[in-house]
């Protein structure tokens, strides 16, 4: 009986023995983690208007994803009157809206139809609601000539009417 009773005070004295070093001694993973300081070079604390201001030089904006007034990012909605031509820039993104168009371009090449997985050539017809990318000057779409009205597009770039 006097064995298991010094048996069980060596253990109790064992256990707290370590619960002492555990709690008095961090690990070394604990101190490399309670060695930073808040707002130090290791930790920096950083502002809204910090961020802000690093978004916008990098061209992005405002991180909210509001656009300034006059950017080019905004579509336009554009009628384009029978026997006319919209003429797109480099890049401009077209939707045709309301009536039937044709595609136009200067040489062999023709309009990326980003809907249809598609290369629209001169003079086929472009579907309504596809979204169109003009990879360069010299294309454009323009009215179904056998249509009486026009067209109203979307657009995105820049254009001219011809």
């Amino acid at each position: 009986m006097k064995k298991y009773a010094i048996r069980g005070i060596v253990s109790a004295l064992m256990i707290a023995a370590g619960v002492w070093v555990g709690v008095n001694f961090a690990s070394p993973l604990e101190a490399e983690t309670n060695a930073l300081t808040p707002g130090s070079v290791d930790d920096p604390v950083v502002t809204k208007s910090y961020v802000d201001e690093q978004v916008a030089k990098l061209g992005g904006g405002t991180p909210g994803g509001e656009t300034g007034a006059g950017s080019d990012t905004a579509l336009e909605v554009v009628t384009v009157p029978a026997g006319k031509t919209l003429m797109a820039g480099q890049g401009t993104e077209v939707i045709v809206r309301v009536g039937k168009a044709v595609a136009y371009s200067s040489d062999a090449s023709g309009i990326a139809d980003l809907t249809g997985g598609t290369d629209l050539t001169k003079g086929k017809a472009v579907p309504t609601n596809h979204l169109l990318l003009f990879p360069r000057e010299g294309r454009g779409i323009l009215p179904d000539p056998n249509q009486k009205n026009g067209l109203t597009v979307l657009v995105k770039g820049s254009y001219t009417l011809q």
